[in-house]
């Protein structure tokens, strides 16, 4: 977009007073920030309408991504760097006497996600954009998302997240574009005139209104929409006869019952009524969607045989896993096709990313709780099994062993995963070494099954948050060295190859990073009271709280130092801030117990004379998209710690490196392929491979109390749990203390504490050498271009949705 500084102010200026009858000096900065936003949407929005119509016109095939998350963080910077115009913007307001960072921090991060999961899809929607490959999103408007995170006392406290107390200025609601969804009822078959017809009667209605949000794709015409699904009743269902007599209670209940669908992400589903929410989620926003598409796909008057070569729709985890059956639902139901006919079309459509590996993500639905919510959706899972359980038994010769393995319904659940694999062309792992562990592990039934439905997307971010607008100075630097066609070709990033050992490069980023870790620090002394030293290395653990995580072997280490000092208060060491951020699930336990462990230890260490110039704790509440904007440019060390075996991918070890931190790693997830691009010298490894621990699991061989009893340091930490060292309750901790001995650890936190000991102590010694330390830097920094989200989509663009770009001509 051209536009001048001049032009920019007249057309401000203009807006705020229309929307508020203010002068730009007087309107209050919520006002200044509304204005903005409009104004930035205004100019989004002849590419929008031209974007839409022109996908519609020349029938392209277009990408519809469904997720439970979509964590976009603000959009106010984004949306100026993709339409190239923050400078103008910010000097703009400067010469208005507005302070551009006040305007910043009114926007709030929409409450649209949890962690890597709605990251991932953020950046896959804005990669899809500015690639120009036809893509939209497709997901729930949360009214409060997750929760926000207080810290009280150390404890994790859940409050609301009124993350739309001031509105949403980037989105726009469709009022004319809702659809009905229907829960409950009876259904059954009758036949009309020759052709059976399903009859659904009693069934509850909820209206689903969707909220566009525009995706500016970077430096071109490209405009895509996320689609948020709000639940409303419908017009007719509120009881004015009960609210005229006075009984407002009951007048509402339909109200807030309906509406409690897209109140909160991730209900709590530790109990039955949370699971049924969850569920009702799941098929609200998937049957919404897919009403949508086809509502779109009719207007193109396009015979129905062709559907799956105009439209793709991506399964992100097993959340929208019902999207098969309801792809299926429509095409017979509605359309009048063939249950053959629907079928080919459907496993066409879809294609399945499964996330993990956890058994406790691969999502089972209850029979009698699925088949009452959704009757009809329950009929066509249980046809699509039958019909599969007949191959299966017809290939293995009526083996019911395997029949039984590989059912979609089995035991009286549903196994999601197995209904999106079933009902899709395209299974793909979201890493190498993850997509293995599912052929040959988890899904190796499947795999050998539908060996050419297989195949490996490893997860991207996109660089243009990640570095061009969280690190500025950085970005900077590297268009100053390299030029700027890494900003479209991120790949062009190993050209910083040629700088790694070049003195004056390297001492050009060290100071970046000083700068970075100043003004940190700054606003952690602002935000928290604490002091911290910018020249400390600066150790981050930022991520979902989770026991396979392992913050608790991060915290082991922090113990094991501060026992240390006790001994020896002169222990040479470069002095270390260790810094946290993570929400734990509300139901779980062990999680939450692991934040307050954190934050006493904390408040210990940082209160000691004898370690607080050595070592200090931050433990940063409510943990999201601009608090990671804030310290992953700063960050020294990563720390992508998990057990083996258990992280899909990752994605905040590809944004650290990327900024130039150093990651201390397990061979898990995508730290294997981070491995593979920046050498073992630019990297630091430790502790059991994934083959080890399935190993340990297979065989059930596996002793902690073995260690505990044999290493005396860990005697001594676990110990202080429960002793009262802590100075709190000795029952405080037992949860952990219980995970560590009596359950004998599951994720091997003390089986790699020693190996972790001693990568740790390395990468003090490393820190210490600085110009090893900047050229494993500057390494860092130059493979990550393999890892932005423009490479990944674009493989999954031309391998699994055979999408072509498509330039929008304004």
């Amino acid at each position: 977009m051209v536009i001048d500084k001049e032009e920019f102010k007249v057309d401000y200026i203009e807006k705020l007073q229309n929307m508020f009858a203010e002068d730009a000096v007087d309107a209050s900065r919520l006002h200044q920030y509304v204005a903005l936003g409009a104004l930035i949407k205004d100019y989004c929005s002849k590419s929008w309408i031209e974007t839409n119509k022109q996908y519609g016109k020349s029938k392209t095939k277009q990408v519809y991504y469904f997720s439970m998350e979509f964590l976009v963080g603000r959009l106010l910077n984004s949306n100026l760097v993709n339409l190239g115009i923050k400078d103008v913007c910010e000097e703009a307001f400067a010469d208005l006497g507005i302070s551009w960072i006040d305007i910043e921090d009114i926007e709030l991060d929409a409450g649209l996600g949890n962690g890597g999961l709605g990251r991932l899809a953020a950046c896959f929607l804005d990669s899809m954009a500015s690639t120009k490959v036809p893509g939209h999103g497709c997901g729930i408007r949360y009214k409060y998302g997750l929760f926000k995170q207080k810290i009280e006392d150390g404890y994790q406290v859940e409050v609301p997240d009124n993350w739309l107390k001031n509105g949403n200025v980037w989105e726009i609601r469709k009022e004319n574009k809702a659809v009905e969804v229907r829960f409950y009822g009876e259904v059954y078959l009758k036949e009309e005139n020759g052709e059976t017809k399903v009859i659904h009667e009693n069934y509850q209605s909820v209206r689903a209104v969707p909220y566009d949000t525009p995706i500016k794709g970077y430096k071109n015409n490209t405009v895509n929409t996320l689609r948020l699904w709000s639940a409303e009743t419908m017009e007719e269902d509120f009881d004015f006869s009960s609210f005229s007599q006075g009984n407002y209670a009951k007048a509402g209940e339909e109200k807030y019952s309906v509406e409690a669908i897209s109140q909160v992400l991730y209900p709590d589903d530790s109990y039955e009524k949370g699971r049924l929410l969850r569920l009702k989620q799941e098929y609200f926003f998937v049957s919404a969607g897919m009403q949508s598409i086809m509502k779109s796909y009719k207007k193109m008057n396009i015979s129905l045989s062709e559907f799956h070569k105009h439209v793709a729709v991506q399964i992100n985890d097993t959340h929208p896993a019902v999207a098969v059956a309801e792809l299926m639902r429509l095409l017979m139901d509605e359309q009048g096709l063939t249950w053959d006919e629907a079928f080919t079309i459907t496993t066409g459509t879809m294609a399945y990313t499964n996330h993990t590996i956890m058994a406790e993500a691969l999502e089972k639905w209850p029979v009698e709780m699925f088949k009452k919510l959704l009757p009809r959706i329950y009929m066509i899972i249980e046809e699509i099994n039958r019909r599969f359980c007949n191959e299966v038994y017809h290939k293995y010769n009526g083996d019911w062993n395997k029949v039984n393995k590989m059912s979609i319904i089995h035991d009286e659940y549903i196994r999601m995963a197995y209904l999106a694999i079933v009902g899709s062309h395209s299974v793909n792992g979201v890493a190498k070494l993850h997509t293995e562990l599912l052929k040959h592990q988890e899904l190796a039934d499947f795999y050998e099954f539908f060996p050419e439905k297989f195949n490996n997307k490893t997860n991207g971010i996109t660089h243009r948050r990640w570095l061009l607008n969280s690190n500025e100075e950085l970005a900077d630097l590297i268009t100053e060295t390299i030029g700027d066609k890494w900003i479209k070709s991120p790949n062009e990033l190993n050209k910083l190859m040629d700088y790694a050992e070049d003195a004056a490069f390297q001492e050009k980023t060290q100071d970046i990073k000083t700068n970075n870790k100043i003004t940190f620090s700054n606003y952690i002394l602002s935000n928290y009271g604490t002091e911290i030293d910018p020249s400390s290395i600066f150790d981050v653990h930022v991520k979902r709280m989770h026991a396979y995580k392992r913050q608790l072997l991060n915290v082991f280490n922090i113990m094991h130092l501060y026992n240390q000092l006790r001994e020896n208060p002169n222990l040479d060491i470069v002095p270390r801030t260790f810094i946290f951020g993570a929400k734990a699930s509300p139901s779980y336990t062990l999680a939450k117990e692991t934040i307050k462990l954190i934050n006493t230890l904390a408040k210990k260490i940082n209160n000691d004379p004898i370690a607080r110039d050595k070592i200090k704790i931050v433990f940063l509440e409510n943990y999201g998209v601009s608090i990671a904007e804030k310290i992953i440019p700063c960050a020294d060390v990563s720390q992508q710690i998990s057990t083996a075996s258990k992280e899909a991918s990752g994605t905040g070890n590809m944004k650290f490196m990327m900024n130039g931190a150093i990651t201390i790693a397990t061979l898990d997830g995508a730290n294997v392929e981070i491995f593979d691009a920046v050498g073992k010298e630019n990297i630091v490894l430790f502790g059991l491979t994934s083959q080890e621990v399935i190993e340990y699991y297979k065989n059930r061989n596996y002793r902690a109390s073995d260690i505990y009893n044999s290493d005396m340091r860990l005697n001594c930490i676990v110990n202080q749990l429960v002793n009262g060292f802590l100075e709190t309750d000795k029952m405080e901790f037992m949860t952990i203390y219980d995970s560590l001995i009596p359950h004998n650890d599951e994720f091997f936190v003390l089986k790699d504490f020693d190996s972790y000991v001693r990568a740790q102590s390395e990468i003090d010694s490393l820190f210490r050498q600085k110009s090893i330390w900047q050229k494993m830097s500057i390494t860092n920094i130059a493979k990550s271009g393999i890892f932005s989200s423009d490479n990944t989509i674009n493989q999954y663009a031309k391998e699994i949705w055979d999408t072509p770009t498509f330039r929008i001509k304004l």
